[in-house]
């Protein structure tokens, strides 16, 4: 993901690639030698940074983009609701948005579920993600999954009352709503949501069949980032919707 952002960076007339940073460092991407170090980005001078890492490695490099000043957009997931609070705190001088995913079709697709949710009694995600995803479910399963519950409080209850095997219904996520995560050889990412009620079935569905699908959303961020205070959570506001 890192080498196609900085394809995409780089690609783009108003954008400049002006560092990058890897625990892996001694190799280049676009001309730069990559980093190991976050005092790179200071150095020079960088005013956006783009983190596609893990919870883990971000919970390091955000605080530290905060503290300099330099905005963060952010598609690594994971993050928990003190993480999100400390954040928030944190961008003061410069701002972040954290987004589960930053294909603008999985932006709709979450959209159109939220929009569906109060005509429906019944609904379920499934989730599929390439076989080197650690996490499940993805963050997008989860917002997705946030954003139906807020629109709607009447789901009907679950009448299943014996798992053969266990996990067979898949997760509770919000307002009880099942996610089944699927990681999968060969795949991107892809989502469906299927909403039920009487006589009927709706299902939206976005794919992923390259990376590159990620691009349009990540550079639109970088251009408009500065324009958002503080901590932004999704790509939706970005794109006015």
């Amino acid at each position: 993901m890192g080498a196609t952002v900085c394809a995409a960076v780089a690609a783009d007339p108003a954008l400049q690639l002006v560092a990058a940073v890897d625990t892996t460092g001694d190799v280049t991407a676009q001309g730069l030698t990559i980093s190991r170090k976050l005092q790179v980005l200071a150095d020079t001078q960088a005013e956006v940074v783009v983190d596609f890492s893990i919870a883990a490695a971000a919970r390091v490099t955000l605080p530290w983009l905060a503290l300099h000043g330099v905005h963060a957009v952010v598609g690594t997931t994971g993050f928990t609701n003190e993480d999100l609070a400390a954040f928030k705190q944190g961008f003061a001088r410069s701002n972040c948005v954290i987004a589960p995913n930053f294909a603008i079709g999985a932006v709709l697709m979450m959209r159109f579920a939220e929009i569906a949710a109060p005509f429906f009694e019944t609904a379920e995600i499934i989730e599929i993600h390439h076989d080197g995803k650690v996490d499940s479910p993805s963050g997008t399963a989860v917002s997705t999954a946030q954003r139906m519950a807020a629109a709607s409080a009447d789901w009907a209850k679950d009448p299943t009352t014996h798992e053969a095997v266990a996990g067979a219904r898949g997760a509770k996520g919000p307002a009880d709503i099942r996610i089944h995560a699927v990681r999968m050889r060969g795949a991107v990412a892809n989502q469906e949501v299927v909403l039920g009620t009487q006589g009927q079935t709706l299902t939206i569905r976005h794919d992923t069949i390259d990376r590159i699908s990620f691009m349009p959303g990540v550079v639109l961020a970088c251009k408009k980032i500065a324009a958002h205070p503080g901590l932004t959570l999704g790509l939706d506001a970005l794109l006015g919707i």
